[in-house]
């Protein structure tokens, strides 16, 4: 058995993360400060179902409620569990939101996470996963986005920070010896997902008869990848922390790797589909017509996202493969189930 520190616990991830480690035996600290940003009901809803499932599983489970930028509690849970793998999923998250409220992006994905890698300094932590994003893209226009691509033009803060964090990840592993590996999610769905974001924001608006905005005048693609295939690229991640690597050109340096014991990977379903089209599935599946109302693009946005996952892939032996189609079909059902409709 080993032990985990989950950061983000109450999240979209964090949660599924959770289960899936304690289903495998695992020891699992869960972190979250379970502010306010989107419905806290949700968060209770997911620590909930950990706690359920935790009972008759093989793991154990502690849950602390606080937040990264605590650096007595989190000093606290090192010592008191010393785990040795740490998966940060803790962050501020949205784009938008990053626009009008910059200081909360600041505060959590950037003291929080210094706090953080302060910690697995001082504890030796064995492996640090930690959440990146498609959007360290930016204003990127070749597809599909790979890992040794420029992300020096980000459009948002919220993508400034994360870009941030893999570089200051980056010196804590060439300074202190901490195995550290990236993970940039793409436009991550399914049940229990993020109020905030498109799939959860289209549903709603679809069965409460109220117009969908629809941004860039539909012109929009992204790489939806179902949750499942996201936690199991991290829980697979974990079993393999980074090595440096011997071969690596510095006068040819490559962005996804390292002299230090360092990765980089894309997560994404590697298959963009157009935002009209994601909701014609939502419509078949939730049985309601959307009412479209189509505006420009928004601050912050980026037309088109798409995966190359061929480093993940070598890396772990798996790539993301449940079907857009399927993956609705699922959201679909656990959104009609959970708000009882």
């Amino acid at each position: 058995m080993n032990t985990f520190l989950v950061t983000g616990a109450a999240g979209f991830i964090g949660a599924a993360l959770a289960i899936r480690l304690i289903k495998n035996g695992e020891n699992v600290i869960g972190l979250d400060d379970l502010n306010s940003y989107y419905d806290p009901n949700l968060k209770e809803s997911r620590l909930k179902k950990i706690e359920t499932f935790s009972v008759s599983a093989a793991g154990k489970w502690k849950f602390y409620k606080s937040a990264l930028e605590n650096q007595s509690d989190l000093k606290d849970i090192f010592i008191s569990h010393a785990p040795e793998i740490v998966i940060n999923l803790a962050a501020q998250a949205g784009v938008r939101y990053s626009i009008n409220n910059p200081s909360a992006y600041i505060q959590s994905n950037l003291v929080g996470f210094s706090n953080l890698l302060e910690q697995c300094r001082h504890h030796q932590v064995e492996n640090l996963i930690f959440a990146s994003s498609s959007s360290v893209y930016g204003g990127n226009k070749k597809l599909p986005f790979s890992e040794d691509q420029s992300v020096d033009h980000p459009v948002s803060l919220y993508a400034a920070t994360k870009k941030a964090n893999e570089l200051m990840a980056h010196s804590y592993s060439h300074l202190y010896g901490i195995p550290s590996i990236g993970l940039r999610f793409f436009t991550v769905y399914g049940p229990f997902g993020r109020p905030d974001m498109a799939p959860m924001i289209f549903a709603k608006s679809i069965i409460n008869r109220e117009p969908i905005d629809i941004f860039n005048f539909g012109k929009m693609k992204r790489d939806f990848t179902y949750i499942d295939d996201i936690v199991e690229g991290i829980y697979r991640c974990c079993y393999k922390p980074a090595y440096s690597n011997k071969e690596f050109d510095a006068l040819n340096p490559k962005p996804f790797n390292s002299f230090a014991p360092f990765r980089i990977f894309n997560i994404g379903n590697s298959q963009p589909i157009e935002l009209l089209d994601f909701i014609e599935l939502l419509e078949d599946n939730l049985g309601v017509k959307a009412i479209r109302n189509f505006q420009p693009m928004q601050p912050g946005d980026v037309e088109s996202t798409a995966a190359n996952t061929d480093l993940l892939e070598n890396w772990i032996d798996f790539k993301p493969s449940t079907t857009i189609e399927t993956g609705v079909k699922r959201f679909a059902k656990w959104y009609l189930d959970y708000y009882k409709i």
